[in-house]
């Protein structure tokens, strides 16, 4: 019985590791599309976000089948929550990506926008935060989970950033407003990207420590929600 167990747990952990790369290199190439404007490697990523539904499916299915026939208790059932929780998570990112890779496919048609360069600060630090999260996961590292949770803070400020300069952007070229919307999209899904990592964050020191830290240092700030574009 034990030999099952162990071996369901592991393969598990197999699965939610594969996704979690299929989605880091999902935001890459959508991210990358971008920089390049390359509208045949963003048709790319939104066509694998079918692969990254169908695992995150699997994922959920194996979870409840390891809940029905092990009842599983202590850490190992922190483990089968975390993953639940990470799964859905990791599906949202890819979801994410491929909203990129969307406007990307728009903005391609469209005359260049300076204001493009602008996003590689922010991708950058939100793919490092995204491997972090999938390397303290792999590792078990809760050190590393909290620097994915203090990297959040700085993708907020920068984001917020972009948002300026969008409107900016607008009040002086009110004629490509829907274009300078795709871009703030852009930004808002980099952002939402962020958010997921840093959730998976939060389920590794939980899967460690059964802490559960999630919305501990949260202020609530009614403009976060104003901004929903």
């Amino acid at each position: 019985m034990l030999h099952y167990w162990q071996r369901e747990i592991e393969n598990l952990k197999k699965l939610i590791l594969s996704l979690g790369a299929i989605v880091e290199e999902q935001i890459q190439r959508s991210m990358l599309s971008l920089e390049r404007r390359d509208t045949e490697l963003a048709d790319e990523v939104i066509a694998r976000d079918r692969e990254v539904d169908s695992l995150e499916i699997l994922i959920e299915e194996e979870c409840l089948k390891i809940l029905a026939l092990y009842q599983p208790v202590a850490k190992e059932l922190r483990f089968v929550i975390a993953v639940l929780k990470m799964n859905n998570d990791l599906e949202r990112m890819g979801d994410l990506a491929s909203n990129i890779a969307k406007r990307v496919r728009y903005l391609s048609k469209k005359e260049k926008i300076d204001l493009i360069s602008e996003f590689r600060d922010v991708s950058d630090k939100v793919q490092v935060m995204v491997k972090k999260s999938l390397d303290a996961l792999v590792n078990t590292d809760v050190a590393l989970a909290r620097e994915v949770l203090a990297a959040d803070d700085e993708v907020d400020r920068l984001t917020k950033q972009m948002l300026k300069r969008t409107i900016n952007a607008i009040e002086k070229d009110s004629a490509r407003t829907k274009e300078y919307f795709s871009i703030r999209s852009i930004s808002k899904n980099l952002e939402r990207i962020a958010d997921s990592a840093t959730n998976i964050a939060e389920d590794v020191v939980y899967l460690c420590s059964g802490e559960i830290i999630r919305h501990q240092s949260e202020d609530f700030n009614p403009e976060d929600n104003a901004d929903r574009v």
